[in-house]
């Protein structure tokens, strides 16, 4: 079997895939790479649950090859805050529930957090073309933009409030 190689830039550390090309960028991050943040859900591009970002874009990574990634930059849960160090998403998580069973919450928040940037970079959507032209993204807005995150518990309220509170802090920054 041939093998091909590059080097992915994962959570800020250079790191060299090497394998069968039909690898599966998140079966890379999670067996060669050990980071088991990233959920395997679906495996078809349905759920969510494998969501991480690239060059600041979410994608589902069970539908990307590792091999497609060579120079990206990879953001998993990971990369996002630590135990010690949460980031403001994953605070805003704990403090509305915005999980319950919590095998949807890293795509969930590495979700929001590259939709945060499309937000603040005036990305339409299907609710709204004109974001800049609105004073703050409504709860519909937001659930139409997380729409590609399912959460088998039913979470999407708290997850919505938690979205709405970094908002609110950033507003306030």
């Amino acid at each position: 079997m041939a093998t091909t190689s590059a080097t992915l830039d994962v959570n800020g550390e250079a790191r060299e895939f090497q394998g069968d090309p039909r690898q599966t960028l998140l079966d890379f991050l999670r067996l060669d790479l050990k980071l088991t943040g990233t959920k395997k859900g679906c495996d078809h591009g349905q759920c969510g649950a494998c969501t991480v970002m690239v060059n600041g874009r979410r994608i589902n990574s069970c539908l990307s090859l590792a091999i497609m990634h060579d120079g990206d930059q990879i953001t998993t849960i990971e990369g996002i805050g630590t135990p010690e160090n949460l980031a403001a998403i994953q605070r805003a998580f704990v403090s509305h529930d915005g999980f319950q069973c919590g095998y949807c919450t890293p795509g969930q928040i590495c979700s929001a957090t590259a939709m945060l940037k499309e937000l603040a970079d005036g990305w339409p959507s299907a609710v709204t073309e004109a974001v800049a032209d609105t004073p703050a993204p409504s709860d519909e807005e937001l659930r139409e933009r997380m729409s590609g995150n399912l959460c088998r518990c039913g979470a999407y309220s708290n997850i919505i409030a938690a979205i709405r509170e970094v908002m609110q802090s950033e507003e306030g920054a």
